[in-house]
Formats: structure tokens, C-alpha cells, sequence
């Protein structure tokens, strides 16, 4: 209740001061639980992202320095968010959101930064949760503010997602499989950033 009241609220709060976003391929969402998956740059596209996926609910991997006292840690468990240790990722990291997607639920997960091959790594975590938990991943990409200066700005916002990526329609190895999704979840941020700035062009 606290997270849809919080989403609502926010919602319009962003809407009176940056206008509204545009979301493209929304057709593309599957049937819940899946784990959506966006280049993270800023604060800013996580909340779009949860927007854009409405009326489902997103649970977030969010680090655990954001839980330190127990109003934040109210705060972010209210907010379907939970805790991972980033520079020393325990088990935790793997066993919490496969619990959330057992449940039915929608994994959020948002790999810092660059698309490069040499941060796969950074990919990886999110393919090997959709892996282990046998649900598609959403691709996702946004393309907007960065800070609270550019939306009031009212700089255009556009989220479009690409077809969703299967990981459990094939015999091959687990390493092979995480391996090659990987790859392509990388390829697929390309193509959706490319296939924005096209309609950008229209």
C-alpha cells in the first residue's frame, strides 16, 4: 500500500514539474515475474522505470548502505526495495529476488553504468538471477534527465523496452547460457538506444 500510495504521489509531482514521458513498446512487458533490467546512470530512471511498468509492482536490489537506521530501512523495505552488499555480494544476493520471482514478483535490477563487454560482469548478476529463478528478462532503456535540474528543465523522457530475453529455452551449459544472454542483453541496450534517438529524428 505504502509503495503504490509513494508511486502515486511521485507520479504527479513529476509530472506538474517535468511533464510527461513517453514509453515505447509497452506491448513488450510480459506476464509477471520477470526481472527488468536498465543501464543504471542515475536515481532518476529507476523511478520512470516503475512507472513505465504500471500497474505492477517493481521490487528493487538496492545497496545496503541505503538501510543504515531504521527509518531508512523502513523507508526502502516499504518501497519494495532490498538490501545487497555490492563490493562483497553474499549468497543473499541470488537467494532474495529468486524468492521475490517464486512469489510471483517483478525483479528490478539496474547495472551501474557503462554497456561495454568489459564491464559483462556488471550483466551478468541480472542473467544469472532470471536463470536461476527461470523467468525472462525485460530490457529497458531510458533516455532523459539525469539529475532534478534537467527534469525541471522538462528535458524529454522516453523509456522503450526490447522483446523479452528467454533463459531457459535451451539445453546448453549454464555458464554457456549466461555467457550468451549476457551478450545480448548488452546488444539489446544498443539497439534500444539506437531506435530512440531514430524516433528522436522523425
Amino acid at each position: 500500500m505504502f509503495y503504490k500510495f509513494a508511486k502515486t504521489v511521485v507520479h504527479i509531482i513529476l509530472i506538474i514539474i517535468g511533464g510527461r514521458f513517453q514509453v515505447q513498446n509497452k506491448e513488450k512487458i510480459p506476464a509477471a515475474p520477470y526481472v527488468v533490467v536498465s543501464p543504471h546512470t542515475s536515481w532518476i530512471e529507476i523511478i520512470y522505470l516503475g512507472f513505465a511498468v504500471s500497474p505492477t509492482s517493481v521490487h528493487y536490489m538496492a545497496k545496503q548502505e541505503l538501510f543504515k537506521g531504521k527509518f531508512l530501512n523502513w523507508l526502502m523495505t516499504h518501497l519494495n526495495a532490498f538490501p545487497v552488499n555490492r563490493d562483497n555480494p553474499g549468497p543473499s544476493a541470488i537467494k532474495a529476488p529468486i524468492r521475490l520471482l517464486k512469489q510471483g514478483k517483478v525483479v528490478g535490477i539496474f547495472p551501474s553504468g557503462t554497456r561495454k563487454q568489459t564491464n559483462l560482469h556488471l550483466k551478468r548478476g541480472a542473467v544469472t538471477i532470471a536463470f536461476k529463478g527461470k523467468v525472462p528478462m525485460l530490457p529497458a532503456f531510458y533516455d532523459g534527465p539525469k539529475n532534478f535540474k534537467e527534469i525541471l528543465k522538462r528535458k524529454p523522457i522516453t523509456i522503450r523496452f526490447g522483446d523479452p530475453i528467454h533463459l531457459n529455452d535451451s539445453d546448453k551449459e549454464q555458464k554457456e547460457v549466461l555467457e550468451e544472454k549476457s551478450l545480448e542483453l548488452m546488444a539489446t541496450f544498443d539497439q534500444l538506444q539506437q531506435e530512440i534517438q531514430a524516433t528522436k529524428k522523425k
